[in-house]
């Protein structure tokens, strides 16, 4: 079990068009696996209380291609609105659910860097109702996701509704919120260029 003993639940953000890739990214080669299984596989690792995937785009598709049957799968039918309406989505679904529920903890599909034991280390920095916001460090007071929330900022996720995702909750909330800096750099696989970049240089062709 996790050292806080908190009950949080992951949320994978996974609803975009992926227009500047081309393709849904999803579904692109990672290692043996896909893209979105490889985050599912990721998140599986940290034993938390329970994954959420929010899928919205390209829905059908990406469900029959999703290989752990047992977690959750959202359509956020509003994914063009962008990141901040992919959040609230599952947060809607938590609050509907009446699971106790501490916290929290968003990542996103195309960033593949990310490892299970940092998210581990977000969560075990976590202590319940303190009002806590765990954000990732990306330089130049730069913070975004992964990032983990407590259950006091659900409502206001659950109003979000944007494509800036929860930068406006960690801006206002700024002096709450405990930075973390991943081991490596954390890169969002945006484009083809991207990918056919740093897909070589960590899988053998």
């Amino acid at each position: 079990m996790l050292e806080s003993q908190s009950n949080i639940v992951i949320v994978i953000l996974a609803a975009g068009a992926s227009k500047r890739m081309g393709e849904p990214k999803q579904l692109l080669k990672w290692g043996d696996t896909t893209l979105i299984n490889h985050t599912i596989n990721t998140a599986v690792e940290v034993n938390s209380k329970e994954i959420i995937l929010v899928l919205g785009a390209h829905f059908e598709l990406i469900e029959k291609n999703i290989e752990n049957s047992e977690i959750p799968i959202l359509n956020n039918t509003y994914w063009e609105n962008g990141l901040g309406k992919s959040i609230a989505c599952a947060v809607e679904y938590l609050q509907k659910s009446r699971s106790s529920v501490d916290g929290v903890l968003v990542i996103l599909a195309d960033q593949p860097f990310i490892t299970s034991d940092f998210l581990k280390l977000m969560i075990s920095k976590f202590q319940i109702n303190r009002n806590q916001i765990i954000a990732t460090s990306y330089g130049d007071d730069k913070l975004g996701v992964p990032a983990l929330f407590d259950a006091s900022y659900f409502e206001e996720l659950s109003q979000l509704n944007d494509d800036f995702g929860a930068k406006l909750v960690l801006k206002k909330y700024h002096s709450a919120v405990i930075p973390m800096s991943p081991p490596t750099e954390n890169i969002d696989l945006d484009t083809k260029l991207d990918y056919t970049n740093l897909y070589p240089s960590n899988f053998k062709q």
